[in-house]
């Protein structure tokens, strides 16, 4: 289906701190960069996630747009939630069930340094 999603971001080494980090709980590795951009994704996989310096030119999607990230447990939500916080990211929902989705969507919200909304979410019934 996609085969990968794009960022245009203002600071690309500000971004790739972020991402490193808040990723990193996930699974997902930085698989490329170089001067212009970053790619992440499962190590030794092609990248999913692309980020491109845009300095003066980086515009979030608006409401209703985010990002979500399969987490493979609901620890792993919360050190996504925490790490983000960390590294530069602004907490939009904390770890927790959202029984809107469905009664084992575990998920986090957060704002990247740039705007991009991102989730973490795990929908397994218990922690794996």
């Amino acid at each position: 289906m996609i085969s990968h999603l794009s960022f245009g971001v203002a600071d690309l080494v500000r971004s790739q701190a972020f991402y490193d980090a808040a990723l990193a709980p996930l699974g997902v590795v930085r698989v490329w960069d170089n001067a212009k951009g970053a790619g992440y994704g499962l190590a030794g996989g092609n990248d999913k996630l692309a980020l491109f310096a845009r300095p003066n030119d980086v515009s979030p999607p608006g409401p209703g747009f985010h990002l979500a990230f399969d987490a493979p447990s609901r620890q792993a939500v919360r050190l996504f939630h925490a790490a983000a916080l960390a590294s530069g990211g602004r907490d939009d929902g904390g770890p927790g069930i959202r029984a809107h989705y469905g009664p084992t969507y575990y998920a986090a919200f957060v704002i990247d340094p740039d705007g991009y909304k991102l989730e973490a979410v795990c929908q397994h019934a218990l922690d794996a």
